[in-house]
């Protein structure tokens, strides 16, 4: 610390002080906002978690070693997801992005995080994965009346689901009892 003695001389360096000050202040507003994630950056670790815990309540006839997660079509919460991750059971899930018209699919996928397609793709999609092990989950809530098993709905408070009980059923995906319970379902079509 430097003391600074004499009238004159603590005039003129008050205003480099508070400037300096008034810098170093901005600095820390700035990097504080940077540090913070903003309410997209909150949405898309939400939606991620949301996923991998439906994922994780998910069994397949035969077990993947690694899930194959594709997300297909325009999304708007899976920046945290695509970087791909793993489980809180350990189990690596591989995320890719693929076309909705991508021939292999239901090969390639053990489940798809859908997005926003157009009615034709989206009829497409779905009819390439009937009597498929596929689970899917959409983005947005329309998708869940023509075929989604599971579709978000994302708040800026929280992330919840609802599940299409008819859609589960035809999947071959089993859905542990619990997430069901967690869920706002929607009945399945007459």
């Amino acid at each position: 610390m430097v003391a600074v003695r004499g009238a004159a001389c603590s005039e003129n360096w008050k205003p480099h002080v508070l400037a300096g000050f008034l810098w170093m202040l901005s600095f820390a507003v700035v990097a504080q906002e940077q540090a913070t994630p903003d309410r997209a950056d909150q949405r898309a670790e939400a939606v991620t978690q949301v996923v991998l815990g439906i994922l994780s309540y998910a069994r397949w006839p035969v077990e993947p070693t690694q899930l194959q997660l594709c997300i297909v079509g325009p999304t708007q919460y899976t920046d945290v997801l695509v970087k791909g991750t793993t489980q809180a059971t350990g189990r690596p899930v591989s995320v890719q992005r693929v076309l909705a018209d991508h021939p292999g699919i239901a090969d390639d996928c053990n489940a798809v995080y859908i997005g926003r397609l157009t009615n034709e793709e989206r009829s497409r999609l779905f009819t390439s994965l009937i009597g498929k092990p596929v689970l899917s989950i959409s983005e947005g809530g329309d998708q869940c009346t023509v075929g989604s098993l599971f579709c978000l709905r994302v708040g800026d408070e929280q992330v919840s689901f609802e599940v299409n009980l008819d859609s589960v059923a035809r999947s071959g995906v089993r859905i542990h009892p619990s997430v069901l319970q967690l869920s706002r379902r929607r009945p399945a079509a007459p």
